[in-house]
């Protein structure tokens, strides 16, 4: 591309700043913090504020109480009579077959294998993963907005040009006229001009219409802060020379992913642990812990006990052959992800290059056909050349830098399209 093109695309759209001045990276901004889902990150912080709370009760004393009343159809008795051993005058103590009790139960963990450690951790690594996710969606939003925001651009330099060109055909149409009135042309060169003129003016209702309908598209997506009014700055065009390094959240949000099973590992490696805690338990009923006294009476018992549930041990192995699959699962879409990037990098890089040269072309296709334009006024001028065919060459000139236009909008639509895809500033 040559120096001048490069020059007519970083001036078109500048000058000094003013109000109700809009950039792509304030509308990036804006619709970002307007999107409902923004909200996520206060809830994902409360809900991991919650969780590490719940987690820490682990260490806090586990209280229970339970009241039961039973009739039982028989109770326990000695197998003998005291009286056939000698013993007279001494009743045997027999049990009632209704019993009563109300307990409390206390259980005081002192270790607890590491299932503490181990919840708060994937309390953290949870909330990470949902804190990425939130962030590759709202991501995702940026190239909406490079779409309103660069077709907002493309039909801003479409109304200048066709302001241009409207003025153009008026002074076509008076010079047209005084032709006729001096009898080199006629009539139906005066109607050509004036069909473009209609044409022209249809053209700008339509650009008119479609800018509107960008600009609220652009509104609802950025809060309704941009009107019909704001001026929207063209980015400047900074081409990644090296576009292979990628920063986009999703590469974050799988690292995330594969520490949370990582850490949910860990969490069943503490199923494996012997438990020790402290209990204690009071009570008081009829019986009590004599069993041979018939009567409601208090009791405690207390003491330290030590769990080991084996059964962990049988699904060990498969636990940690599911880890590695799960692993690899979300390598695989790491893997794919970046395989499909970088499929569409190279289509960006061709279509970038291809703007690029079809740039470098459209001045001199324009100064061309503006030297024909010329030609043809100076022949109708002479009366060798009716005034249709001169419309049709200043028509041709029209199309030219209309397709300037479109590819100077493209080109940076491309680049900016490269930037999504890498994450790069």
């Amino acid at each position: 591309m040559n120096k001048k093109v490069w020059i007519s695309i970083l001036l078109l759209g500048g000058g000094l700043p003013c109000m109700g001045q809009m950039t792509i990276e304030t509308c990036y901004q804006k619709a970002q913090e307007n999107y409902p889902l923004i909200r996520q990150y206060d809830l994902i912080e409360k809900s991991e504020e919650y969780t590490l709370q719940n987690a820490g009760k682990g260490y806090v004393p586990q209280v229970s109480f339970s009241v039961k009343a039973s009739y039982q159809s028989d109770v326990t008795k000695l197998p003998f009579n005291l009286s056939q051993l000698g013993i007279q005058g001494v009743k045997t103590p027999t049990l009632s077959k209704d019993q009563y009790g109300a307990t409390v139960d206390i259980n005081q963990p002192i270790w607890d294998g590491g299932a503490v450690r181990a919840r708060r951790a994937d309390a953290r690594v949870q909330s990470d993963v949902e804190t990425r996710n939130t962030e590759v969606s709202l991501y995702q939003i940026n190239e909406r907005i490079n779409q309103l925001y660069f077709g907002i651009l493309l039909v801003d330099a479409q109304i200048r040009q066709n302001t241009i060109y409207q003025e153009e055909l008026k002074q076509s149409y008076q010079q047209v006229a005084s032709y006729v009135e001096n009898g080199i042309g006629n009539q139906a060169d005066l109607d050509a001009v004036r069909i473009d003129q209609l044409k022209a003016e249809q053209s700008r209702a339509q650009f008119l219409s479609t800018r509107k309908a960008y600009i609220e598209m652009l509104g609802r997506w950025t809060g309704g802060e941009i009107d019909e009014s704001t001026v929207f700055e063209k980015p400047a065009a900074k081409y990644l020379e090296d576009n292979s390094e990628i920063r986009r959240p999703e590469l974050s949000l799988y690292d995330a992913q594969i520490r949370s099973l990582q850490t949910k590992d860990k969490e069943s490696v503490s199923d494996l642990m012997p438990k020790i805690g402290l209990y204690f338990t009071g009570g008081y009923g009829k019986p009590g812990l004599n069993m041979l006294e018939n009567k409601f009476s208090l009791y405690y018992v207390a003491g330290i006990k030590l769990s080991w549930n084996l059964t962990s041990f049988y699904v060990r192995r498969t636990s940690k052959r599911q880890l590695r699959e799960n692993i690899q699962s979300v390598e695989l879409q790491r893997e794919t992800f970046l395989f499909d990037l970088d499929i569409d990098r190279l289509q960006k890089e061709n279509e970038i290059a291809t703007y690029a040269k079809q740039l470098s072309y459209d001045d001199e296709i324009i100064a061309l056909r503006t030297s024909v334009k010329e030609a043809s006024a100076v022949k109708m001028a002479n009366g060798t050349l009716s005034g249709t065919y001169f419309m049709r060459d200043t028509y041709a000139e029209q199309l030219a830098v209309q397709d300037k236009i479109v590819h100077e909008v493209e080109w940076l639509l491309a680049i900016y399209e490269m930037k999504f895809m890498t994450n790069q500033e």
